[in-house]
């Protein structure tokens, strides 16, 4: 099952949330794939310990074939790498998707992202997209072929006053475009349990009949030392209770 993980607002945790969920999804023994649509490549870094090199098969290589014609395309696979994790595979992302972004919609190819994910859905149990802080391009092409969407959500005002906004684009692209997509639940992330104004937002949206999946992700400096290491929380620190709660977040989804 394709699945986005998308905000509007960054900062927010999309790529660490997306990473670890698909590093447990592996690690339990799912064949899973993660595609970085952000041109920042985050979530690239993060499972490959650096920076995609400029050749490395990716989500640009991607894009750029469904610009030309060729009687013999290469399959959606072709752009995917091992990453070090068993089981867990990557789509890397590319700077060069921002300068690619005008000529995909000139070329209308909003859709062949989800042409790719529907053939990457028989070597894969588990996708997670990866999206940039925006509904640009890449993130439409995301939400019309996926089947999910979680939102991540950081404890502020902010992040509040965007999810509504954030809530209706989703429902949106979902009644014009892709019937099948759900939104699976909002993550909330760097959650201070002592702390009045995360109690107070959460209980917000609870009482608004949200989707808010529990356990709450716990705030940790942990996962600093996570990115640092280019080691997934699961592979990192099994116990540690923002591991576990990753955890127990995958097990709702599944």
């Amino acid at each position: 099952m394709p699945l986005v993980v998308f905000n509007q607002k960054g900062g927010v945790g999309k790529s660490t949330i997306a990473c670890n969920l698909a590093a447990i999804s592996a690690h339990q023994g799912l064949r899973t794939l993660v595609i970085d649509l952000d041109p920042q490549g985050n979530s690239s870094a993060y499972l490959l310990g650096t920076a995609p090199p400029a050749d490395l098969p990716g989500v640009a290589g991607f894009f750029e074939q469904t610009l030309g014609f060729s009687f013999t395309p290469a399959p959606p696979s072709a752009f995917t790498v091992r990453t070090p994790f068993e089981g867990l595979d990557l789509m890397a992302s590319s700077a060069r998707l921002d300068e690619l972004q005008g000529k995909l919609e000139s070329r209308h190819k909003i859709y062949k992202l989800r042409e790719a994910l529907a053939q990457l859905g028989q070597d894969y149990d588990r996708i997670y997209i990866d999206t940039p802080p925006a509904l640009n391009f890449y993130t439409r092409s995301a939400l019309m072929g996926a089947r999910g969407c979680l939102i991540p959500f950081d404890c502020d005002d902010f992040s509040r006053q965007a999810l509504y906004t954030l809530l209706a684009n989703v429902q949106e692209i979902r009644a014009d475009h892709n019937p099948q997509l759900a939104i699976k639940g909002i993550v909330v992330n760097q959650f201070q349990a002592r702390a009045k104004l995360p109690q107070r937002l959460v209980q917000e949206l609870l009482d608004e009949g949200l989707p808010v999946l529990q356990p709450y992700l716990p705030q940790s400096v942990k996962v600093r030392e996570s990115h640092q290491l280019a080691r997934p929380m699961i592979h990192l620190d099994p116990g540690h209770k923002l591991t576990q709660a990753l955890v127990a977040i995958h097990g709702v989804l599944a």
